[in-house]
């Protein structure tokens, strides 16, 4: 690889969706997991409503870049029970984790008692079950692994708060309802690309190194925050221990719709979609405003944690 090559190659049609994609009405097309079902691709993104508040809409595709959107968004603020007292202000940045045959969805509730992050499960991606609101205000970025590490269920996630300042953590549950054993991992590092805040971004992706951990790291500017990706890798047997944090992004805005937007300068990712011929799909949310894709190798992203490293913490 070449020093200035990029790691991850922008698709070519990129944005690959827009509001103009989406067949009622909202104003942003962005932040949407995405993971292989079956033969298709599944894209749960999310959009403003012309009131301002977040849905989180449905598309598919056959090869992963050329989707098309459901005429009726896939989920929308519940209509009663403690759901809908902690998800009146919207539902946001919705992730997914295949997990022994079904797909756990981890999103973001917004009310008046601030943001909480939900889970829900689906097996077919037309029925929902909404489990549990597994965090406290104010959480966010749930991403769950994709199999159990040692007989738990494990995520990552990032509390916020300025004591710790926007930091990656992990925590364990037995039933994916009660977490607990919490430790923080990954934090800000003072005056590099991701020294105002980091977050989890896509849910982690096994490979031979590591758990690979593509996750949001963000600069303030004179001009506002930016928003980039960044990769670390964990241990496979123990993903509390963080074997490297590349010290440098893989993806910053570029393109005119990452750099101009509703929320100008950021590329902001929820999704990654790993193949099986060593590449991944990654997808990313341009200005919370529009989605675009790209690709990159999966041992490139996991030899950057090792070879161009800083310090977790």
């Amino acid at each position: 690889m070449k020093p200035n090559q990029p790691l991850v190659r922008r698709h070519k049609k990129n944005p690959i969706l827009t509001r103009d994609d989406v067949p009622y009405p909202v104003g942003t097309v962005h932040n949407a997991g995405v993971v292989k079902h079956g033969d298709r691709y599944v894209m749960l993104f999310r959009s403003h409503t012309p009131n301002g508040r977040s849905i989180i809409g449905k598309a598919e595709s056959k090869d992963g870049f050329d989707f098309k959107v459901d005429p009726q968004p896939f989920l929308t603020p519940a209509a009663e029970g403690v759901f809908a007292e902690y998800e009146a202000f919207g539902v946001e940045d919705l992730r997914v984790t295949p997990f022994e045959g079904e797909y756990l969805l981890t999103y973001s509730a917004y009310s008046r008692h601030g943001v909480r992050v939900a889970l829900a499960r689906t097996s077919d991606f037309v029925r929902v079950e909404r489990v549990a609101l597994i965090t406290q205000a104010d959480l966010r970025n749930v991403v769950i692994f994709p199999e159990k590490i040692d007989g738990r269920y494990a995520r990552l996630d990032r509390p916020h708060s300025e004591i710790t300042p926007w930091s990656i953590w992990i925590s364990y549950s037995p039933d994916l309802i009660h977490w607990g054993d919490s430790r923080m991992l990954i934090k800000p590092e003072p005056y590099h690309w991701d020294e105002m805040k980091v977050g989890p971004g896509a849910p982690p992706i096994r490979t031979d190194s590591g758990w690979l951990n593509i996750y949001h790291g963000v600069f303030q500017t004179m001009a506002g925050a930016v928003y980039r990706l960044g990769v670390a890798l964990h241990d496979l047997a123990d993903p509390a221990k963080v074997l490297g944090v590349a010290d440098r992004w893989i993806l910053q805005p570029e393109d005119p719709w990452e750099v101009c937007g509703y929320v100008p300068n950021v590329v902001f990712t929820c999704g990654a979609v790993p193949e099986d011929d060593g590449t991944v799909k990654l997808y990313w949310g341009g200005a919370d405003s529009v989605m675009c894709a790209g690709t990159a190798v999966l041992d490139d992203l996991a030899r950057l944690c090792l070879t161009d490293r800083r310090e977790a913490c």
